[in-house]
């Protein structure tokens, strides 16, 4: 293994194999009592080494090099599986199986899924990163995480203060969706890992105005994209008006989502949990970043959790992550996020 993860040392293998049998043993709640299906690749060394971690807390389970079998083999062995039995996938890129929706397909057999997509996209040191934010405390996740939503779902107001610019919510929020690890009240069992965020939206899409920094954005190649200073969206009735001090690759972004969209909307308000990820300590992967611990908004129509008038969910084509600098985020009188870190007891 030392030699095929050339970028990867034995010590971050063994950190992965803990992170990876707590999020086994804590959070799926996996038992030998069911089996388990490893699917991966050798495209890079971060696949390689998470390939390593499983086989160390998997030893009975069935692996499969995506890359040296036919789709049809990868299918009958999802056929063998049992209700409650793991599926494990571990990607370069991301498996594709003709029309075969892989992990929409897993949930409605009442498969638990572990996902790792774009592993790739993060080589060298943020592949250490990436090991580092699979670390689970259930504690923090779950506690943080109810206390997150309870304030949410009884919330009037909002406001995030991003640098003495202020985008207010005046609507109260949606009931909040918890990523935290803990699947018992939920229909389906796992999704893509690292985990850690709460995510709502305002209930009324057009009770959203003022203005909001924002540090970093995931670009037109879904990598995360931090111009050297941050970019101040103008919010009116919910929809992005204008956006001050932008960057070429940012109007690019918002070209897309006009062309296909005709308008703007902000939609989700994500709160990451995850403390490896930071304003300053990044990985290129939009989708392990947006678990950074602080507050993301979603540009462009498409949020599948939730309806909404406005929003016709057939045309709805852009879902676009983008990162508030945010000083803090006040639910009616009080503070729960500043200095970087949520302020909710637990």
């Amino acid at each position: 293994m030392t030699h095929h993860c050339a970028t990867i040392p034995d010590a971050a293998i063994d950190t992965a194999e803990k992170h990876v049998r707590d999020i086994l043993t804590l959070a799926i709640e996996h038992t030998p009592a069911h089996s388990a299906i490893v699917v991966w690749d050798a495209q890079c060394d971060l696949a390689l080494a998470l390939t390593e971690a499983y086989r160390r807390c998997l030893p009975d389970a069935t692996f499969i090099d995506f890359n040296s079998v036919a789709p049809e083999t990868v299918r009958a062995a999802f056929e063998r599986l049992a209700p409650g039995d793991l599926v494990v996938l571990i990607q370069s890129t991301s498996f594709r199986l003709d029309a075969f929706r892989i992990r929409v397909e897993l949930f409605k057999r009442s498969l638990k899924v572990i996902e790792h997509p774009h592993l790739s996209r993060m080589p060298g040191a943020e592949a250490l990163l990436y090991i580092d934010a699979l670390a689970y405390d259930p504690a923090y996740c779950r506690g943080v995480g109810n206390a997150l939503k309870t304030r949410f779902d009884n919330a009037k107001v909002g406001i995030i203060d991003s640098g003495g610019e202020q985008l207010v919510f005046s609507s109260g929020f949606e009931p909040a969706r918890l990523n935290v690890g803990d699947y018992r009240n939920m229909q389906n069992v796992g999704g893509q890992f690292p985990i850690g965020e709460v995510f709502t939206e305002s209930k009324d899409l057009e009770a959203v105005n003022g203005r909001v920094r924002i540090s970093i954005f995931g670009d037109t190649a879904f990598a995360v994209n931090k111009p050297a200073h941050p970019i101040t969206l103008v919010v009116s009735k919910g929809r992005v008006t204008e956006a001050i001090d932008s960057t070429p690759e940012f109007d690019r972004v918002l070209a897309n989502i006009r062309a296909d969209e005709g308008e703007i909307w902000v939609r989700e308000v994500g709160l990451g949990l995850n403390r490896v990820f930071t304003q300053e300590i990044t990985v290129s992967d939009i989708g392990t970043y947006e678990r950074m611990c602080g507050v993301h908004l979603s540009l462009g129509c498409k949020h599948g959790s939730y309806n909404k008038p406005q929003i016709k969910k057939s045309a709805a084509r852009h879902h676009v992550d983008v990162f508030a600098s945010t000083e803090s985020f006040t639910l009616d009188n009080e503070v729960i996020y500043r200095d970087g870190a949520w302020q909710v007891e637990y």
